[in-house]
């Protein structure tokens, strides 16, 4: 696992402290988790209009094959 280290202004960190201890967290953990989720969301995006583009044209495809 690798560490990172960011720089973060005083009213930044005095927000992010808030919204973890919001959610019964530490700031650390909120951080890991937002990136986490930002990391995923383009793969999930993508997958969801793969699908729907799949889906929506199966029969012109199957006519095609």
């Amino acid at each position: 696992m690798t560490t990172i280290t960011i720089a973060l202004s005083d009213d930044q960190l005095q927000k992010l402290q808030q919204i973890a201890t919001l959610f019964r967290v530490t700031p650390e953990e909120l951080v890991r988790v937002s990136v986490e989720e930002l990391l995923s969301r383009p793969e999930e995006e993508f997958r969801k209009a793969l699908e729907y583009v799949l889906q929506k044209n199966t029969e012109l495809y199957q006519r095609l094959a």
